[in-house]
């Protein structure tokens, strides 16, 4: 008789028959929109409401992550990138805390399905299209033809090539990445579970920061491209 892999899922009678990377994915939502629907509560206080705590706390953790979202996108995109601290902390939480659930027994990350990948690559492929249409009207076509018209039939290939690239590359990077940590995590797991996997796990950590980190500066640098009034 096969061995049934347990999840949390499968405590929930409306997720245990839906795919893993689904059930998981939903879990994890909910668990982040409790954070932020607590969080908003408390980011919304008045600041005489507010005696500032002397040690760390969910409003300082809330707090920490909503500055550090919010310094990382105008760092990298300017004073513009206010307009995209919602979609660019959306896909940075959602990412992050799906990769560190694979660091938690009874979760599969959704990271760790294609289908949820290729879904946040997508997504920042139709989101840059449409920021830049929405920039430059129909004028936006000329990122696509290059410096000259008479280069148009060479230039619009290989752009169009480079932005199908984006959302495969995105998506394939994040995927691989995570799924071969959780592999290696659970090969340790499976092999030598006491001590042995915690340098691994820790690992796992760097590599779940790391990589959310690299799909939300690529996204950015993206929505940078499309909004950018360079000649082109």
């Amino acid at each position: 008789m096969e061995h049934e892999v347990f999840t949390w899922a499968s405590l929930f009678p409306f997720l245990k028959h839906l795919p893993p990377h689904v059930s998981n994915g939903i879990i994890v939502s909910v668990i982040l929109l409790i954070i932020v629907f607590l969080g908003y509560r408390q980011l919304k206080k008045k600041e005489d409401e507010v005696v500032p705590e002397p040690n760390f706390s969910f409003k300082n953790f809330v707090e920490m992550i909503v500055e550090g979202i919010s310094n990382l996108v105008v760092d990298s995109m300017g004073p513009r990138g206010k307009e995209f601290i919602l979609l660019v902390g959306t896909l940075a939480l959602f990412i992050l805390f799906n990769n560190l659930s694979g660091l938690v027994p009874g979760f599969l990350p959704a990271t760790d399905n294609v289908n949820t990948t290729f879904a946040c690559s997508i997504t920042v492929f139709v989101m840059t299209h449409y920021y830049g249409f929405k920039e430059h009207g129909i004028k936006y076509l000329k990122h696509f033809t290059g410096p000259f018209w008479w280069l148009a039939p060479l230039m619009v290939p290989i752009e169009l090539i480079g932005h199908f690239a984006r959302p495969l590359s995105l998506g394939l990077r994040l995927f691989g990445n995570i799924t071969g940590d959780h592999l290696v995590t659970a090969i340790f797991f499976g092999l030598v579970p006491l001590l042995v996997p915690l340098p691994v796990m820790f690992l796992g950590l760097f590599v779940a920061f790391v990589q959310t980190f690299v799909f939300v500066l690529l996204s950015m640098a993206y929505f940078s491209g499309a909004i950018s009034h360079e000649e082109h």
